[in-house]
């Protein structure tokens, strides 16, 4: 995935960054970092994109 890819992040993760971003715009700040900021936001509290499928706990041998 080169840096920038955004396809692996899920609807509700880029609906919540572009919702960031836009706060952001409205204190002032430049479109460019306003994008970089949202996008770090929604990686600290999210951890990144889609994750690998499964929950629960494992099953023993």
């Amino acid at each position: 995935m080169p840096q920038g890819d955004k396809t692996k992040y899920t609807d509700k993760q880029k609906r919540k960054a572009e919702h960031i971003e836009e706060g952001y715009e409205k204190k002032g700040v430049p479109k460019t970092e306003a994008e970089s900021r949202a996008w770090a936001t929604v990686n600290k509290q999210d951890g990144g994109g889609k994750k690998a499928g499964g929950s629960g706990r494992k099953k023993s041998a």
